[in-house]
């Protein structure tokens, strides 16, 4: 068969349905195949829109997400798309096209180092340069997408060997369609350090959880709320590890970071023992790094060596699967002070919705939103106050019902990003909630819910301002409000009525629950433009440089 054929047979055995892509010269090959090849395309109408839904698709369900572009500016455009995915850890797959092996490095047209521009922000990128080289790499790339700590793989292949003609089977070695590795066997833990790390959890008089993305990644969900439970110890979550914690355990605290909860970021300053479970310990995070739980011994588990010790020295460094790990760490310990101390907290920093004047208020209406939105509603967003107040205000039950740009704070993402979630879940409410700013980023997706008939629902909070860098300007700029004005903006009901969207604006208090009742009922697609004040902030805030005690808020920010 041809080249197309065995890439095409392989996404099938792999189990890939969908995937998102957009056809050019070099890859038209594959296109060909794909034609009557029985796998859904969803045709984005931008490359980076491609990728960014197929991590969507990935984040929604766990599975690996796919996407394809032609050679040249259809590869660089999903490069960011893949730098999303790599700090995020998403597993996607990347085909491009590339021209013939023989011009390469000719400077044929829309010929690109797709190879050489990709290293930085893969886990691992391949050119096919040998037609029989394309039943391994395809194994090992999907091997190493879903292994260990997952991310991103490109593979860039020619078009004369897209086109080669071979029996593919008998190139393929036993060792490359090996299942991904048991995570739980990369490492095997010593009795003596699971000894050693509960010491220090009994020991410990103010212990934290430090909840990261790498807890849902392990499927360790079920273990560390079974470690909650057990061990009453208080936690704090990332942005990314939002959704893995019990909601209702009286000790956890929310939001940890720049605009984490007050009592979180409090509550980790004063601890004296820091369990990291699958974190990077980002600046956005930490603030200033040496003054982070700076009176805490850390235990810090993760997949990723390379993490261990990277930004903050570990008492104990676990490299492992979190899932096997937490288990072995289970005890009761009696820590009746610190929980008395977190509840005072908690009491002391409540979150406040009582916002005056008849003008809406972001985060009461998020609040709203999340109050009346079905149970597995998955929730995109993209980048800026509206993802931060996202953060604060919504609750979500699973990380796979919170998908945003964590990592690369990549505006544009969450419209595609609902595609694909939409895509793979179909009987799931999908909401993406967007600024005026990061929507008209890729505004062209908005074709891609017409022509799928896809019921996305989007929430638009418009200040008619890029809002966060606005903020940052107010505080730390002297108000020299550069370049951040949008009162330019199109007309978005009248934008979305061009896709065949209905939608409405609201822009007082007293509208919000009539909108939302149109909202949730819509049987399609729906926008909800919603106007704010443009002097709105997000509250609190760590300002760059400070510890995270130093927070921000409306009555200190002079």
């Amino acid at each position: 068969m041809l080249g197309t054929q065995w890439i095409v047979k392989t996404l099938k055995e792999k189990g890939i349905t969908t995937v998102f892509g957009y056809p050019g010269g070099q890859i038209m090959p594959l296109y060909d195949a794909l034609y009557d090849g029985g796998i859904e395309h969803v045709l984005c109408r931008h490359e980076q829109g491609a990728a960014m839904a197929a991590i969507g698709y990935a984040r929604a369900t766990g599975k690996i997400g796919v996407c394809i572009a032609t050679s040249g500016p259809g590869a660089t455009n999903i490069i960011t798309g893949l730098a999303d995915a790599l700090i995020d850890s998403v597993p996607v797959i990347a085909i491009t096209g590339q021209v013939p092996t023989s011009l390469i490095g000719t400077d044929a047209f829309q010929e690109v180092d797709v190879l050489g521009l990709s290293l930085a922000c893969t886990k691992h990128s391949y050119l096919i340069d040998d037609a029989t080289q394309l039943p391994n790499t395809l194994q090992e790339a999907f091997n190493l997408a879903n292994s260990g700590r997952p991310g991103p793989i490109l593979i860039d292949i020619p078009k004369d060997i897209q086109l080669a003609d071979h029996d593919y089977q008998t190139y393929l070695t036993p060792t490359s369609i090996k299942t991904p590795s048991d995570n739980a066997q990369l490492n095997p833990i010593s009795p003596d350090e699971i000894k050693q790390a509960k010491q220090m959890i009994c020991q410990a008089k103010k212990p934290m959880l430090y909840i990261g993305g790498g807890v849902g990644l392990s499927g360790a969900i079920n273990e560390l709320r079974e470690f909650m439970t057990l061990t009453q110890i208080p936690s704090v979550s990332t942005l990314k590890g939002l959704g893995v914690a019990d909601l209702n355990n009286p000790y956890y605290l929310g939001l940890i970071g720049m605009h984490g909860a007050k009592a979180a970021n409090l509550a980790v300053q004063e601890c004296d023992l820091l369990i990291a479970l699958g974190v990077r310990f980002d600046d956005r995070v930490t603030g200033k790094l040496n003054e982070f739980a700076k009176h805490a011994k850390v235990i810090h588990v993760d997949i990723d060596q390379s993490e261990i010790n990277k930004l903050r020295q570990t008492h104990l460094g676990l490299q492992g699967d979190i899932k096997h790990i937490l288990p072995m760490l289970n005890q009761t310990v009696s820590i009746d002070d610190w929980h008395n101390k977190i509840k005072q907290l908690k009491a002391q920093h409540p979150t406040r919705y009582d916002h005056p004047g008849d003008a809406i208020y972001a985060p009461a209406l998020l609040k709203r939103i999340s109050e009346r939105k079905p149970a597995n509603t998955v929730i995109t967003t993209d980048v800026g106050q509206h993802q931060m107040w996202t953060a604060q205000h919504m609750s979500f039950t699973h990380p796979q019902n919170f998908i945003t740009s964590s990592g690369l704070g990549t505006m544009g993402f969450g419209l595609p990003a609902a595609v694909g979630a939409q895509m793979s879940r179909p009987n799931d409410m999908v909401i993406c909630v967007s600024g005026d700013g990061s929507f008209m980023m890729n505004v062209q997706e908005l074709t891609t819910i017409k022509r799928k008939k896809l019921p996305v629902k989007i929430v638009l909070i418009d200040n008619q301002r890029l809002g966060m860098v606005r903020q940052w300007q107010e505080l730390f700029f002297n108000e020299r409000y550069s370049e951040t004005n949008l009162s330019d903006n199109p007309d978005f009901l009248m934008l979305a009525k061009a896709f065949d969207i209905p939608g409405q604006t609201i822009s007082k208090k007293s509208e919000i629950e009539g909108a939302l009742d149109n909202l949730f009922n819509s049987k399609g697609a729906y926008l909800l433009h919603v106007c704010i004040d443009e002097l709105e902030n997000v509250w609190p805030l760590v300002p760059p440089g400070a510890a995270n005690e130093n927070m921000l808020d409306k009555s200190n920010k002079e």
